[in-house]
């Protein structure tokens, strides 16, 4: 009889650890997943590994990770370097020229290209027929309670999506189809439900956090993850942005590291008044000595 129990208990483990193994495939996945970005600087690599929250913003980390997957990131600049942020995930550069990526045109290729289906949040009809390849967006700004119970907020090392602005020409709000990731259940029990565009539509744009806190900040951008504690320490503080510091001391007082770069948003947008909108933004672009985004791994479903 003993010996029964030990072989179905054996069983049984093998079964749970094949389909875990299987995660990616089989949907095991955890409410901690993992990724590896790995920034390339001035002829080095620094790989920083972030634990995600399918907690605070499961659509939000099922967004991330697809892309990643996909191979969306790989080869992405740091388009924008601030004082407390480092922006990536919607610009390369080309032959010296800051160049933004089409996103809504080339997810639809990577889905016809390596046969994948996009997990979608966002739609821009109410029958859900249109799908705009955006995210919900899983913050308090935008009506998803849970600011108390949230385990990442802007913080160092704070990993964060973000879009741009999207009312523009004097045009009022756009209105959109989006699923709720509560279910209803802080909604009246409504899954669907009709909100504006504007925080719904953040694309593949995310960035790294570098400030001590951002309270003001979490009201409207989702924080869906944070670098590990070690990694961020060894290879974020003292490996890469100590190398940027480094270097720009070597420069001349009348070189900057980075240039400025003058940008239209939205130009790719699928609605009309955004694309014909004029909001531009001002990027702090490392144009010389680019920091490139070379891969983003994700290392645990």
């Amino acid at each position: 009889m003993k010996h029964k129990v030990r072989r179905i208990v054996s069983l049984a483990s093998v079964i749970t650890l094949g389909a875990c193994a299987l995660g990616m495939f089989a949907g095991c996945t955890t409410k901690h997943p993992e990724v590896t970005i790995t920034y390339s600087f001035n002829g080095k690599d620094y790989s920083v590994t972030y634990t995600l929250s399918r907690n605070d913003a499961p659509k939000t980390v099922q967004h991330f990770i697809e892309l990643a997957d996909a191979g969306y990131y790989d080869g992405m600049c740091i388009h924008d370097y601030t004082s407390n942020a480092l922006y990536s995930g919607g610009y390369k550069l080309v032959d010296g020229e800051l160049e933004e990526v089409d996103y809504f045109n080339v997810v639809k290729e990577l889905e016809s290209k390596k046969e994948i289906t996009f997990t979608q949040s966002v739609w821009k009809d109410k029958d859900q027929s249109i799908p705009l390849y955006t995210v919900y967006g899983e913050f308090t700004g935008n009506g998803v309670q849970n600011e108390r119970s949230r385990e990442y907020r802007h913080s160092e090392g704070a990993l964060v999506m973000y879009y741009t602005p999207k009312v523009a020409n004097g045009k009022g709000e756009i209105d959109v189809t989006v699923e709720r990731a509560d279910g209803g259940k802080n909604n009246d029990g409504n899954v669907v439900q009709t909100v504006h565009y504007s925080t719904n539509s953040a694309t593949s744009l995310f960035y790294t956090y570098t400030g001590t806190s951002g309270a003001a900040l979490d009201e409207n951008y989702c924080v869906f993850g944070k670098a590990k504690e070690d990694d961020y320490e060894k290879q974020f503080e003292d490996g890469l942005l100590a190398a940027i510091k480094e270097y720009e001391e070597s420069l001349a007082e009348d070189i900057s590291f980075a240039e400025e770069n003058t940008v239209r948003l939205n130009k790719y947008e699928p609605f009309e008044d955004l694309r014909k909108g004029d909001i531009d933004a001002t990027f702090r672009t490392p144009i010389d000595k680019p920091i490139i985004v070379k891969s983003v791994k994700v290392t645990k479903y």
